[in-house]
């Protein structure tokens, strides 16, 4: 399988959970060749390696949201334990625990996918930008014109001019 199609299929398995992004213990298990209980047992094994900042449990609110978002079942024969999410950092580390050719080999690709997104997201971030000094420049560009406007149109406004009344004022005579 070529490099971009392996990276195209590990990108959606990315999501955002507490503004980081990760991939969730069952797509990484998934993706290295094992079952989950085999990743989470080497994580357990291994947890010193593996702090907060590389790997968290979702929340019993996170893990439900995420069901909904998904439109995975929560029925019968489903986790009986909140997920594992996995930073970048965290998905390499489980590799390495994990110490399979495969595991070591798809390491490379969550690593390429979790750097094409953050590229995507500053991209983003960098046309959002410009899209805003854009939008700021056109504003005050439209104030400036709206107030030109304004202007012509009171020079072109005829003056009213007082003019001297014709004939004779009648005063009342006391």
């Amino acid at each position: 399988m070529k490099n971009a199609g392996v990276i195209q299929l590990v990108e959606p398995q990315m999501l955002i959970v507490r503004g980081h992004r990760v991939i969730l213990d069952v797509d990484l298990a998934r993706l290295y060749g094992v079952t989950v209980k085999r990743l989470n047992e080497q994580i357990k094994r291994n947890a010193t390696r593996f702090p907060k900042d590389f790997m968290f449990q979702l929340t019993e609110e996170e893990a439900h949201a995420l069901r909904s978002q998904l439109a995975t079942s929560n029925t019968r024969g489903g986790r009986r334990y909140l997920p594992y999410a996995f930073t970048e950092h965290g998905a390499i580390m489980a590799a390495s625990v994990l110490n399979s050719r495969k595991a070591v080999q798809m390491s490379l690709f969550v690593v390429r996918a979790f750097v094409r997104l953050r590229e995507m997201i500053a991209t983003n971030r960098l046309l959002a930008t410009k899209m805003m000094e854009l939008e700021n420049r056109l504003d005050t560009h439209d104030a400036e014109i709206l107030q030109l406007i304004q202007e012509i149109n009171r020079l072109m406004r005829p003056r009213r001019r007082r003019r001297p009344q014709i004939g004779f004022v009648h005063t009342k005579a006391s």
